[in-house]
């Protein structure tokens, strides 16, 4: 039986996210604001087999690397990434993502009546983490706790 192989080409700089659990990769772009029209080369690869994972979403994004706001971003949806930034087609850096202690602008607060939801107050959001295995934030200003399944419908981007 002749084993099949999935062949994609390497990218000359920018960022490729590995590891991402079967299914969010086009979460994964769209988080990033990806749509297609800014003139990214981009491949995405999904449900392809993983030893670790059983199955994983691979995207390859030519000429962008990950700010810190992006990785934080990722580590919500994807806790299980892996960024490896790109030059000359060689890996230059390999980053774990991780769900920072302290989350800084990338959520909205679901309570209506949070202050960080009035739009008299000038009050970015701020969650802490709470637990990493499930995911569980915490508001810093209203206390409301946000779960994992919950993060991808508050994300402010």
């Amino acid at each position: 039986m002749k084993e099949e192989r999935l062949t994609v080409s390497k990218i000359r700089s920018g960022t490729v996210i590995d590891h991402i659990p079967a299914g969010k990769a086009l979460h994964v772009l769209r988080i990033l604001g990806i749509t297609g029209s800014e003139g990214y080369r981009t491949a995405v690869l999904m449900n392809v087999e993983s030893r670790k994972l059983g199955r994983k979403d691979i995207v390859k994004i030519e000429h962008k690397k990950l700010g810190e706001d992006e990785t934080n971003l990722l580590a919500l949806i994807a806790p299980t990434a892996t960024i490896n930034i790109v030059e000359g087609y060689e890996i230059v850096e390999k980053r774990r993502v991780r769900i920072p202690e302290r989350i800084r602008r990338l959520l909205t607060c679901p309570n209506p009546t949070c202050i960080t939801r009035s739009s008299r107050e000038d009050v970015v959001t701020s969650f802490k983490l709470v637990s990493r295995d499930p995911v569980i934030l915490q508001c810093e200003y209203c206390g409301t706790m946000v779960r994992g399944e919950e993060l991808e419908n508050l994300l402010t981007k």
